[in-house]
């Protein structure tokens, strides 16, 4: 086989698997987190709570999963991460809701918010 012809196979390789990564992509996107609608619903009240009823404040339409976290009481336990960005004015915060594993209820167990500023 000539080099030639084994770099011509190699791009078709590379042409292939790229095809089949990008139609097996939208399969595996799931659908939302069960807890997603708690997620926005507690980002508001989060806001609020750390600056005060502001009528500025908004709410990004779309809770993201993240990877799972460890608990920290339970190493064998895994905790579900939610994050929310919210606006005030001119500030972008970054919100996560860590929830307990369950199959139907949302129990939130921690909360985080950060300002998405740089300094």
């Amino acid at each position: 086989m000539s080099s030639k012809t084994s770099i011509v196979s190699g791009c078709g390789l590379v042409v292939v698997l790229c095809s089949m990564t990008s139609a097996a992509a939208p399969a595996l996107q799931s659908s939302p987190h069960h807890c997603s609608g708690a997620a926005m619903e507690q980002a508001p009240k989060l806001l609020a709570f750390h600056f005060g009823p502001d009528s500025r404040i908004e709410i990004d339409k779309a809770a993201r999963a993240l990877a799972p976290i460890r608990n920290p009481a339970n190493r064998a336990q895994r905790l579900d991460v939610l994050e929310v960005w919210g606006h005030i004015y001119k500030g972008q915060y970054r919100m996560r809701f860590i929830y307990a594993r369950s199959p139907q209820d949302c129990v939130l167990v921690g909360q985080e918010i950060l300002e998405y500023a740089s300094f």
